[in-house]
This record gives C-alpha cells, structure tokens and sequence, in this order.
C-alpha cells in the first residue's frame, strides 16, 4: 500500500513553519501550524495582513515551501519536492483564481481558458474542446470569442474559474476571488463557486477578508500571528 492509499486525507499540514530572513530580522510568517482538509470540503481562510493566510496558501499552491514541518498532498510529501516537481502538481491537480481576473487582455475568452492545456500539449481541436465545454460550466458558452475589455468584471472572473478548471484539478485555490466585483455580482461567482464544490466535488480552498463571503464556505479557519486561531464548522453553510 503506497503512503497516498493509506492517508484519507487530501490536505495534511504537520507542524509547518515558515520563516523569511534570518537573524534579527527575520519574519515568522506560519509557525507550527497542523491543518487537514479532506477531499471535498469547502474551507474559507481569513485572517487580518500578516496573520500567515497568504502563505498558507502559497504553500498550498506548491508556489512556497515550508521552511521546516510537511505538506502532504493525497499522502505525499510535497513541500520538499524539486521545483520542476512541485510545477507538475501545479499543473496536473490545482486550478487558481485571483483577485486581479489575470486574464491576457488582447486573447479571446476561450483562448485564455485553453492557456493550462497548451502547456500540457494538447492539440488544438482538443483544447478548444475542452475550453468551450469549460466555459459552458461556468456560464459563458456564448462568449467565448469576446475579448476581456468586451466583458463585465463578473464575467472575467467567470473566465478566469473556467481557466481555473478546465484541467478538472483536484482542488480549487481562490484568492480574495470578488474582491473587485460589487455585492450582487460578487454573490452570483460565490453561486458559482458553491456549484463547483457541491455538485462536482471540487474541494474548494479561498481566502478571503469579507465575512459575508466567508459564510458560503463549510469550515473557516482564522489565522492571527502565523498560527490558527480559529477553526469552525459553518453551520449556516449552503
């Protein structure tokens, strides 16, 4: 039995720090933080500037590595994996969205999505395949040759989870994901973003400073100095 056969668990922090500079001034980003998540949750990260949520996140996203403890993934130790290693997972199990849409702006919406299967290389019929089907998901299956000035804000960002999935990745990483959009259309990605993980059992990690973002997510976890301060169930959940 392989060590991702016997460990249930999809996310595993064992006693994760993370220190940037040395001596006087350096910076205990996490300390010695324990974590789990389990293949299917949908779990909210908050905390105020340099609680460590960030870099929780980025540790997570295999974009950092932990300065001493483990980060298992399906029960492997991925925090210590060679960076060519760590960029696989990257590409083959996560899906990203962020704040800033990061969308190519002069690129077709379903050109932006096929963007993490042209590094897989696949070919083009496929890709495109995959993308239109990908926009379709998020609601967007008539606007796939509009550029990104020719879309709302809410629709970029519809953009950027389609781009997030299209891979099919194990687990969805969302950075602060509305924090550009006005409360109605921030309300219809959170929609979205629920659909995800209810219906197609994408385990959903976002971090997030707005409670009433928070409260459409399962569990959430608070970070305060580098370490969890809080970790709750959400019962009001959807």
């Amino acid at each position: 039995m392989t060590d991702a056969e016997s460990n249930p668990l999809l996310i595993q922090f064992r006693s994760v720090s993370k220190i940037y500079g040395s001596g006087v001034a350096a910076v205990h980003a996490m300390n010695n933080v324990d974590l789990t998540i389990e293949d299917g949750e949908f779990v909210a990260i908050m905390g105020p500037s340099g609680s460590g949520k960030s870099t929780a996140m980025n540790i997570l996203g295999c974009l950092d590595t932990p300065t001493s403890g483990d980060y298992l993934f399906k029960g492997i130790e991925v925090g210590r994996l060679p960076r060519n290693q760590r960029a696989l997972i990257r590409r083959h199990l996560l899906g990203f969205v962020f704040q800033g849409f990061n969308l190519l702006a002069r690129t077709t919406a379903l050109e932006n999505v096929e963007l993490p299967l042209i590094y897989r290389g696949l070919p083009v019929a496929e890709r495109q395949k995959l993308a239109a089907r990908a926009l379709d998901r998020v609601g967007l299956s008539g606007r796939g040759h509009h550029t990104s000035a020719e879309l709302s804000g809410g629709q970029q960002q519809r953009v950027a989870i389609a781009r997030a999935i299209v891979t099919d990745p194990e687990v969805l990483l969302a950075d602060e994901p509305t924090g550009n959009l006005d409360t109605k259309t921030s309300r219809e990605i959170m929609d979205l973003v629920t659909s995800l993980n209810q219906d197609q059992r994408m385990t959903v990690v976002m971090v997030t400073h707005e409670t009433d973002i928070a409260a459409y997510a399962r569990r959430i976890i608070r970070f305060v100095d580098g370490r969890i301060d809080s970790d709750v169930r959400n019962q009001q959940a959807a």
